[in-house]
C-alpha cells in the first residue's frame, strides 16, 4: 500500500553552511566594516550578535536569505527579541523543528476534511499517510502545498 510522511525538519548541515554564509556575507558589507557583528550556531539556533538593534533586522535579512539559498524555508524562523548585553545586542533566532501533536491533530483533520480515500496516522512528531492510489497521496500532497500551515512541510519516505 503506497504511503509518505508529513514532517517538518531542518537539516543541520545546510544550517551550518547558511550560517556560514551569512557570516561571510556581513564581513564583505561596507556598512559593517569595523562593526563586531557575528552569527553564532547552537544546535537549533543561531545567534546574532551586533553592536545595534537596526544591524540585527539587517542581520536578520541576511540570515533568511542564506537559509533561503540553502534549502531551508524561512517559514521555520523563529526570532527572539534583540537583548541587550554589555556593550552590543544579542538576538535569538530559533528553527522549528518536528510537529507537536496539535499540529499533527491539525494535518489529519485537514486532510479528513478533504474527503480523499486514504488514512492519516499521527506517528510521533511525523503523520503518515496511506492509500491505495499513488493519485490519491499526490492529491494529499498537493492539498497540503496549497493550505497556508504556520510551519513548513517536507513529504519522506515516499513508498509504492
Amino acid at each position: 500500500m503506497p504511503s509518505f510522511d508529513v514532517v517538518s525538519e531542518v537539516d543541520l548541515h545546510q544550517l551550518t553552511n547558511a550560517v556560514d554564509q551569512a557570516g561571510r556575507i556581513v564581513s564583505n558589507r561596507f556598512d559593517f566594516k569595523g562593526v563586531e557583528a557575528s552569527f553564532q550556531r547552537e544546535e537549533r539556533s543561531v545567534i546574532i550578535t551586533a553592536e545595534a538593534t537596526f544591524q540585527i533586522t539587517q542581520m536578520e535579512d541576511m540570515l533568511r536569505t542564506a537559509l533561503i539559498k540553502c534549502d531551508i524555508a524561512a517559514a521555520a524562523m523563529e526570532c527572539g527579541k534583540p537583548v541587550p548585553s554589555g556593550k552590543g545586542v544579542k538576538e535569538t533566532v530559533t528553527l522549528r523543528h518536528g510537529l507537536d501533536s496539535a499540529q499533527c491533530k491539525q494535518l489529519v483533520k485537514m486532510i479528513k476534511d478533504a474527503k480523499l480515500k486514504v488514512q492519516a496516522q499521527i506517528q510521533g512528531e511525523q503523520v503518515r499517510v496511506t492509500g491505495k492510489k499513488r493519485d490519491d497521496l499526490q492529491q494529499v500532497i498537493a492539498l497540503l502545498k496549497d493550505a497556508d500551515f504556520e510551519q513548513p512541510l517536507q513529504f519522506t519516505n515516499f513508498r509504492d
